[in-house]
């Protein structure tokens, strides 16, 4: 079947075969619906090659140069890689190999899992980001596993994440975390599995397109393909993210950056496309809940006597409003600011 002749969009999204659907076609030139704008791709001259995230050895939380590190690698650029974090390497590999056999069983069955199929379970197969909402599509699919009770998260929640949390607000002079802070800063979470197929022309497209993420902090297990690249502190470059083997990348959300009145930093970032290789990757993404206000921390602006950079927000309406859209850069958390 030729590209040209091919509905895409009915293909991929409502009868639910994917981009991985298109590969298995292996198609010459990628469908348009997937051809971004020229400002929207990634070349070689964008890239910065002699600048890298912080790598964070995290085998010992009490030694402060790891909490010196933790927070000065979310001020400066909003991502770092922990390393040495007690998971198993066996573990972080076996659930990789989980999202390929997934992704590769027949069409017939991974539709049961679609956002319209499902009804109220917790797993949601999707494509792309926003279908219908977007001008250009993505070369991704997902399986999303969400859950929105917080009685249910509160007791799942991996302890690398409260340690996080304890450095970043003692890193503001504040109160390490505590349970009064889990409303606002761990209560719910989704773990999107991503599948990035192999590309006719990675060129043209992207796996993801540039955004920081509506989270409070997101936590990435990537394979050893790459393509995950960050918005340099220089504002107009990217950085490359190399798969390290064993580690977790943490990115600062929006939450964060809104809760600490911009100390900390949500970064854009984007996923390329590869001409050969399918990409496997894992993301947690740990939010506040549903009904939570969330405003720069009041015993922050009190501390320093600074003014509040962002207005109060439900994190329900925030979410809805990232969804509503494509990906847009940072045009959410502009929608925030005072």
């Amino acid at each position: 079947m030729a590209s040209e002749s091919l509905d895409v969009v009915d293909f991929v999204v409502n009868k639910g075969h994917g981009v991985r659907g298109l590969a298995e076609m292996s198609l010459k030139v990628v469908p348009s619906n997937y051809v971004q704008p020229f400002e929207e791709r990634l070349d070689a001259t964008q890239v910065v090659s002699d600048e890298s995230i912080p790598v964070v050895d995290v085998s010992n939380w009490d030694d402060q140069r790891v909490a010196d590190s933790i927070c000065d690698a979310s001020r400066n650029y909003g991502f770092f890689q922990i390393i040495n974090h007690g998971i198993p390497e066996e573990v972080l590999a076996e659930v990789q190999a989980a999202a390929h056999r997934f992704f590769e069983m027949p069409t017939e069955e991974k539709v049961k899992f679609k956002r319209d199929a499902c009804g109220g379970g917790i797993a949601k197969l999707g494509t792309s980001f926003s279908p219908g909402k977007e001008k250009v599509m993505e070369w991704k699919d997902y399986l999303s596993l969400e859950y929105f009770s917080d009685e249910t998260a509160a007791t799942d929640w991996p302890s690398i994440c409260k340690k996080i949390y304890d450095v970043l607000l003692k890193g503001l002079n504040l109160k390490g975390f505590d349970k009064s802070k889990e409303l606002l800063m761990m209560s719910t979470f989704a773990i999107n599995f991503n599948y990035y197929p192999s590309c006719p022309n990675p060129e043209l497209t992207v796996g993801v397109g540039r955004h920081s993420d509506g989270s409070a902090l997101t936590v990435l297990l990537q394979d050893d393909v790459g393509g995950l690249f960050v918005r340099a502190p220089d504002g107009s470059s990217w950085i490359h993210v190399p798969p390290t083997k064993g580690a977790l990348v943490i990115n600062i959300g929006d939450m964060v950056q809104l809760l600490s009145n911009g100390r900390y930093k949500s970064i854009e970032h984007k996923v390329v496309a590869n001409p050969t290789k399918t990409r496997v990757s894992i993301a947690i993404f740990i939010n506040p809940a549903l009904q939570q206000v969330v405003a720069p921390l009041p015993e922050l602006l009190e501390s320093t006597g600074e003014k509040p950079l962002y207005r109060e927000i439900l994190f329900l309406d925030y979410f809805k409003y990232f969804f509503s859209k494509g990906h847009d850069g940072k045009a959410t958390i502009e929608w925030a600011k005072i």
